[in-house]
């Protein structure tokens, strides 16, 4: 619903009746449409916290966790494309309060990527000049994925996912996974 017409656009009946409730019984569990979106943005962002944080944990040297960050993060977008739109590019309807706790997440899952990148330039394995810049660029390339990439369009989540973590190797100067572009 939001993902098609944005926050602004859908109503709380029309979101009532695509999650086969009645407005009386949605408001029984969120009192307001914020509250809603709130609920849903929290979700997605800690099951994607919760992804990248096991993304790097599976894996050891800079160059395989910077590869499995990517991985997920970018597989975890396609898939949940229609979520993704909603979580990201509705955070303007948020309240203050509850921006300020999404941005706690957010903050987190940029922490856990700027740490790999500071381990692989203190390794001399990643060539990147500012660990901060070179996170935010990644996170932007897998979080746009949600703007453009559709079920029935050419690539899976797996190679997309694959693209972009040839794409991430070679922002941060690493060696290619033998893919290729």
């Amino acid at each position: 619903m939001w993902a098609a017409g944005g926050y602004a656009g859908a109503g709380t009946r029309d979101i009532a009746e695509a999650a086969g409730l009645s407005q009386a019984a949605m408001y029984i569990h969120y009192p307001t449409k914020e509250d809603l979106l709130f609920q849903i943005a929290l979700d997605g962002h800690k099951e994607i916290e919760a992804v990248v944080i096991a993304a790097e944990a599976r894996a050891s040297s800079p160059e395989e966790r910077l590869r499995a960050w990517v991985y997920d993060f970018v597989a975890w977008h396609a898939r949940s494309h229609t979520r993704a739109r909603v979580i990201n590019y509705e955070m303007r309807a948020l309240s203050p309060e509850h921006t300020k706790e999404i941005a706690k997440i957010r903050q987190n899952i940029g922490f856990v990527l700027r740490r790999i990148l500071g381990d692989g330039l203190e390794a001399g394995v990643f060539r990147v000049g500012d660990t901060g810049i070179t996170a935010n660029a990644i996170v932007s390339l897998g979080i746009d994925i949600a703007r453009w990439y559709r079920d029935e369009g050419t690539w899976s989540p797996e190679e997309v996912a694959q693209r972009y973590t040839d794409l991430a190797m070679r922002i941060v100067g690493a060696a290619l996974s033998g893919c290729g572009l």
